[in-house]
């Protein structure tokens, strides 16, 4: 039976789920609040420059292709893919730095290079995340957390001891030296959470980074939005920008439809993919599942300060993604996660798409993404912005070994209270909430709310947690269940 759904937000999982909810022959309204779809998958132009806003990086090609496999589409049908090589290249200092190649054996080749022996030590590790990264994608993660038991197989039972374990104490019995521990940590702050507080088994990621490599969509993440977009689009989803939702209708204890822009939307079906908390605010306080010390208590994935910087000439010394761990990883990891602070010497990251992509800047020209992790909540001023753009310029011409402060046309900058104003986002978090052990599948906010009928939840704050690939799954997890809900 054909029924009317709303869907609040154009991220990746809202899209995931306006597809297959389409593809099941219901009529389905997304209600996006900016004037482009993507959510925080957004796309900044200015003069001549393209810089993605929010995600930059491509991993788990399987679960994409996955995905548009669904629909009988592949991603070749909407983009072309190159597969980076180098990966990423890591500076720990002036003239230290190590290329992460686009194959293994390359990888371990440069990890001897630096201890010997542990090449090998790290082949064994990619296996034993191999086996993970298969018992994850193929099985658990496309769970609807809805019991504890959907744990329980008999991999998870032959792997129990790898939810006992963390990755950063299994790394760091299998190598010494500091800066190979920070490179095959460094996946894991995919999910938001410090390795120490990071169960074993998600070293699924560094198969993810290391075994499947790193990829780039050409003209960037945003060809992915689009993609999703015009096939949401071909199955009849329609799409309105400038929308803002202001309420989530309720009569007796069923959620009814959406007011957006003062206008009622009536649909007997609900799907809200912005952001968790938010939009529970937009039900009466006794309508809530979670309250605000729920919230308060929850351990969240970073925020950011991100600048998008227009350099006039070619830069050297760069790959497309570059880290720069130059500074002390469990210092910066406290101002996020312990004691909430701005870092005293944060690490931080660079993406270069115009190293890969020519239409990203102008010729002779680079498109420059600088990204510093951050706790959620705090203050954020221009002063701060100003101040921590400055470091990461004196760090970058030191550690790189040239002059760019000349060079920078422009600098946009975006952080925790553009996050709050653009994407609804709870105390500026960027990724949403961090995948700790007790964070996990079933302990995670409902994807089904608990307290409003046929009133559901999709993106990085539900299961499966923070990602593109997991907003993907859990695009189509939300429109399982609401197909369970619908069926006669």
């Amino acid at each position: 039976m054909k029924t009317k759904i709303n869907i609040i937000g154009s991220g990746f999982s809202s899209l995931a789920a306006a597809c297959y909810l389409a593809q099941d022959g219901h009529e389905v309204t997304i209600f996006e609040k900016n004037s482009t779809i993507g959510g925080r998958a957004r796309q900044l132009k200015r003069d001549g420059f393209t810089f993605d806003i929010g995600p930059t990086w491509y991993w788990m090609p399987d679960i994409f292709e996955r995905f548009f496999a669904d629909f009988d589409r592949k991603p070749s049908d909407f983009y072309t893919l190159e597969k980076l090589s180098p990966a990423y290249r890591v500076y720990f200092g002036q003239n230290d730095a190590i290329d992460i190649a686009d194959n293994l054996p390359a990888i371990e080749n440069a990890f001897d290079r630096i201890e010997k022996g542990s090449g090998a030590k790290l082949k064994k590790f990619i296996d034993k995340a191999k086996r993970n990264y298969e018992i994850a994608i193929t099985d658990l993660v496309y769970r609807p957390g809805l019991s504890p038991l959907e744990l329980i197989t008999t991999d998870t039972i032959m792997n129990i001891g790898q939810f006992a374990g963390t990755v950063s104490g299994d790394v760091r019995k299998l190598f010494k030296d500091k800066r190979l521990i920070q490179t095959v940590e460094f996946p894991v702050l995919f999910l938001g959470a410090k390795p120490s507080n990071t169960p074993s088994f998600y070293n699924f990621m560094n198969y993810a980074d290391f075994g499947l490599g790193t990829w780039y969509p050409e003209h960037g993440m945003y060809s992915v939005v689009s993609a999703m977009g015009n096939l949401a689009e071909s199955l009849g989803v329609r799409i309105i920008t400038d929308a803002n939702v202001s309420e989530i209708k309720v009569e007796d204890g069923r959620a009814t439809g959406i007011v957006a822009n003062g206008k009622y939307y009536p649909s007997p079906i609900v799907l809200s993919g912005a952001d968790y908390h938010h939009t529970e605010t937009l039900l009466a306080e006794n309508l809530r599942s979670y309250s605000e010390k729920y919230w308060e208590k929850k351990t969240f994935a970073p925020s950011a300060l991100l600048f998008y910087v227009g350099f006039d000439r070619k830069l050297d010394n760069i790959e497309h993604h570059t880290l720069f761990f130059d500074a002390d990883f469990d210092e910066h990891a406290k101002a996020i996660y312990d004691t909430p602070a701005w870092p005293e010497k944060p690490l931080f990251y660079a993406s270069f798409p115009s190293v890969t992509d020519k239409q990203a800047a102008p010729h002779g020209k680079e498109a420059g993404i600088f990204l510093i992790p951050l706790a959620p909540g705090i203050e954020d001023t221009p002063t701060l912005r100003n101040r921590y753009f400055e470091v990461i310029v004196n760090r970058f011409e030191t550690v790189t070994g040239q002059s760019i402060r000349n060079n920078v046309i422009f600098s946009e900058s975006f952080c925790v209270n553009d996050f709050v104003s653009e994407y609804n986002s709870y105390k500026g978090n960027a990724y949403g909430l961090a995948n700790t052990l007790f964070q996990t599948a079933f302990l995670r906010p409902k994807i089904k709310s608990r307290k409003v009928k046929n009133l559901f939840f999709t993106g990085q704050l539900t299961v499966p947690g923070p990602g593109v690939p997991p907003a993907l799954i859990s695009g189509k997890l939300a429109a399982a269940l609401i197909k369970k809900q619908l069926k006669p």
